[in-house]
């Protein structure tokens, strides 16, 4: 099944979805601001999710997966809630689900480079900001890993990290 996935998702996304690098400014749930070009030079995978979403919650141990074994080189995962949360409801659920990766909550003028109508949504972005694949659904750290190194095979300059 990853390799339908992945295929499916190369298929899709073999050229990039915007030509140019996108820089958004969001605000974790700690109050923290910072930038997605904060993370220039390694992969971000931008997920869009609800606590009430079945697909979402399968996703977040991968996620989980992913972001704490490549923080620190590769890549990064950053979580955007799209419900109007209570911020201690929010707080409680990423603390039972051990979620390691920052949360963003959904705030009225939720900065976006393109609409978001299906959960999970996931966008991956390359090491210089440019937003080069778009899954809806649940994906794998495997699926994730995969579309990076065939991605970064066809373009050796888009390594990042690892």
């Amino acid at each position: 099944m990853v390799k339908w996935f992945l295929s499916l998702f190369v298929l899709l996304c073999s050229q990039p979805l915007l030509a140019n690098s996108v820089d958004l400014e969001l605000t974790d749930m700690e109050g923290r601001q910072f930038k997605l070009s904060d993370y220039r030079g390694k992969w971000v995978v931008l997920n869009y999710w609800a606590t009430w979403c079945p697909p979402c919650l399968e996703e977040i141990p991968e996620l989980i997966y992913f972001h704490d074994t490549h923080k620190d080189s590769r890549g990064v995962v950053i979580g955007i809630d799209m419900e109007m949360l209570e911020p201690a409801v929010l707080a409680q659920f990423v603390d039972d689900n051990f979620i390691s990766y920052p949360i963003v909550p959904l705030v009225a003028e939720m900065p976006s480079f393109e609409s978001v109508n299906n959960y999970p949504t996931t966008y991956l972005i390359d090491p210089d900001g440019i937003p080069v694949a778009k899954h809806v659904g649940a994906l794998t750290a495997v699926a994730i890993e995969q579309f990076i190194d065939s991605y970064a095979a066809e373009n050796p300059a888009k390594q990042g990290g690892d």
